[in-house]
């Protein structure tokens, strides 16, 4: 009986690491072709394969950073990413703690609206025409707008889960010593929530670098184009640079990677202790 257990035990974890393994074979072969796409020729990079370039061209990235406005796109998908991350950040926290800390049917319908959200899709024609009205139609402060609208739920469904973990008599006891609630909140609640903070920083950072249908949208020239948007420099609709294309996406995927490696200790530390806490 015991040797049929172990077998049975060895087939499954056999059977979930095949599985495992073609799952991550879906994102690692497309992430390997782009790599070695960025420096082929025209020629060798439109068969996307897997095959090592004759010779390697790394005069592609050259090519794309001078006349791909690269250097601008940077410029406008960073100050879109730092406004939305630090607007969803702090208010996302100041309605979180306001919706676990007050479980009235106002907080809880505010709380699903939130939730609704994250499931609802985007509404063009009726955004198109309210950033019409308030004439904010092609500019960064509507843009910015939409897509902090866009991150604001996940943002606050995480921190409302994690802040309910903290004792409320850490609350009840500075409010008995005469702190106001913002005090409360940015001298008890806001310290307490750096894990999960930097959980939520990168995740937003994130959606904000790679969003590409709001700024494609909603900004009327290409000169406020942001990272994702600049490989329409080269994809056309007759011809297409594969080779420039893969190097672009390298160069637009380059910043995010970059943050993600630097934050990913916080980014477990975070996710551990609200496992913790929960």
């Amino acid at each position: 009986m015991r040797g049929k257990h172990q077998k049975r035990l060895f087939s499954i974890r056999v059977l979930w690491t095949v599985l495992i393994t073609a799952m991550s074979l879906t994102v690692i072969v497309p992430m390997l072709v782009m790599i070695l796409g960025s420096f082929k020729n025209p020629a060798e990079a439109q068969q996307f394969s897997l095959a090592l370039p004759t010779e390697w061209h790394f005069d592609n990235y050259t090519h794309v950073i001078e006349n791909g406005g690269i250097a601008r796109a940077f410029i406008n998908s960073t100050i879109i990413t730092v406004a939305v991350t630090g607007l969803v950040l702090l208010f996302g926290c100041m309605c979180a703690f306001i919706v676990s800390r007050r479980t009235n049917r106002y907080t809880k319908g505010v709380y699903l609206l939130f939730l609704m959200g994250m499931i609802s899709p985007i509404q063009i024609i009726t955004t198109f025409g309210l950033l019409r009205i308030l004439n904010l139609m092609g500019t960064f402060f509507g843009v910015i707008m939409i897509i902090t609208a866009l991150q604001m739920p996940w943002t606050i469904f995480v921190l409302t889960g994690f802040i309910k973990t903290v004792p409320r008599e850490l609350d009840e006891a500075a409010i008995i010593d005469g702190a106001k609630p913002l005090t409360v909140f940015f001298k008890i609640i806001w310290p307490l929530l750096r894990p999960i903070l930097a959980t939520a920083m990168v995740s937003t950072a994130m959606g904000a670098w790679n969003e590409f249908m709001v700024p494609l949208y909603f900004f009327n020239t290409s000169s406020r184009w942001t990272m994702p948007l600049t490989v329409y420099n080269f994809f056309g609709q007759y011809a297409s640079n594969w080779n420039y294309v893969f190097a672009d996406l390298m160069l637009t995927a380059l910043p995010i990677a970059i943050l993600y490696l630097l934050c990913q200790k916080y980014v477990v530390s975070g996710m551990t202790a609200g496992a913790v806490k929960g």
